[in-house]
This record gives structure tokens, C-alpha cells and sequence, in this order.
């Protein structure tokens, strides 16, 4: 996924710098194994294979193994690791979307590369482009959210996922610190529920679901 921290450094995982890789492995599903290319840009760093897996595990157990009918969207893409495991997997859909142009563009090199006729990239401001979705009525069974660390793009960015949800949707989190719950909870996370979360290095990762009726949230 797509990190761009304040400094001008790319961070490794514990914070030191170092260069981002230079392909992603994808871990199951049709295209297992396969190594996709990852632009060497600025504070670019997918999401590391012990997580994923561990993601992918809880997202099965979910969707009841079936991938089928799960549309997929991807606020923050970057290198595409999460929604090109997502597609290997048969989500029946899956949009990524990136702001930089040449990241969206090898994106986009790499759906050819697969043939992921389920894929759609776009490039665009992922508040502008989620607000247009919505207004549109356009709904996701999934949203994965690993913005750029330290810009408070969470904050910003869970209230809209919520028009963008279908019914017992899920928001995948990646940050880099743990959501609070509970009292410690501030406003913009008062309509979710945290269903699991854990932390793999200085990589905190959660999975949501909104509190209640997802239309009484939205009323």
C-alpha cells in the first residue's frame, strides 16, 4: 500500500529508512505466487505477507469462503497488494484507486500483466473520487483504507466510507498506530466496531464493520 511519511526517507516497517521494494508476492487464489513489479517511488511499501495472510483469513471467514459476490474497493492503492490479492481470491469486483500517475500506471501494467479482467484502476483525490461515488449510489462489500501515514487521512476517510458500504459491509484499516475503543474512541470512530485487530511490528491493522443498521448510521 501507499505510505508517504513526512520525512523524505521512505520508513521501513520499524521506522528506519530503506529502499521500497521491488515486487509484491501474491499469496492465494489463482495468481499465487506470482511476483508483480512495485514502482520504486517515494515511501511506497505494500502491505507485508504475514499481514496479508492474516487479513485474507479473517476476510475468508467472513465472506463465508465465497468471493464471488464481494465488490472490493481500494481508496489508497499503491502497489495493489491488497486489491490484487483481493482479485486472485474471485472478488467479483475490484477498483483501485492512486493519485500519483505513474503508480496508477503500473497498476495498470500489472492488471494486464494478470488478465484481471475484475479490476478497474483509476486515478484521482480518493476524497473527491469516494464523495462522486457515493452520490452516484455506487456500494462495496469491502473498503480497504492504508493511506499515507501521518497526514490524519483515517479520520478523513472512514466517514465517507459509510455511504460507500452495502449492508454488513467491511473497512479494512491499516495505520500506524492501534484505533482507540471505547471512551478513547474519538467522533469519526463512534460508528465502528472494531471486529478483529492486531499489530505486526509498527504496523497496526484492524477490520470494521459499522455499528448497528448501516442505514440507521446513515440517517
Amino acid at each position: 500500500m501507499q505510505k508517504k511519511p513526512a520525512n523524505k526517507q521512505p520508513q521501513g516497517q520499524h521506522g528506519r529508512p530503506r529502499l521500497a521494494p521491488q515486487q509484491v508476492r501474491i499469496i492465494g487464489g489463482e495468481w499465487k505466487r506470482r511476483l508483480l513489479p512495485v514502482l520504486d517511488a517515494l515511501g511506497l511499501r505494500p502491505t507485508p505477507d504475514r499481514v496479508r495472510e492474516t487479513v485474507f483469513n479473517w476476510l475468508h471467514h467472513q465472506v463465508g469462503g465465497d468471493w464471488g459476490h464481494i465488490d472490493c474497493l481500494d481508496l489508497f492503492a499503491g502497489s495493489g497488494a491488497l486489491g490484487f490479492e483481493a482479485a486472485s481470491r474471485g472478488a467479483r469486483t475490484v477498483t483501485m484507486l492512486d493519485f500519483h500517475a505513474p503508480v496508477a500506471r503500473q497498476l495498470t501494467e500489472n492488471k494486464e500483466l494478470l488478465k484481471a479482467e475484475n479490476v478497474t484502476i483509476l486515478r484521482g483525490d480518493a476524497f473527491t473520487v469516494a464523495r462522486d461515488m457515493a452520490g452516484r449510489g455506487q456500494r462495496y462489500d469491502l473498503i480497504f483504507l492504508d493511506p499515507p501515514y501521518q497526514q490524519d487521512f483515517i479520520a478523513q476517510a472512514l466517514p465517507l466510507c459509510i455511504d460507500l458500504l452495502n449492508d454488513d459491509g467491511m473497512v479494512y484499516v491499516e495505520a500506524e498506530y492501534a484505533l482507540p475503543e471505547g471512551e478513547d474512541a474519538p467522533d469519526w470512530l463512534a460508528p465502528w466496531e472494531q471486529v478483529r485487530a492486531d499489530k505486526a511490528g509498527m504496523v497496526f491493522y484492524h477490520l470494521l464493520k459499522v455499528n448497528g443498521n448501516l442505514h440507521e448510521n446513515k440517517a
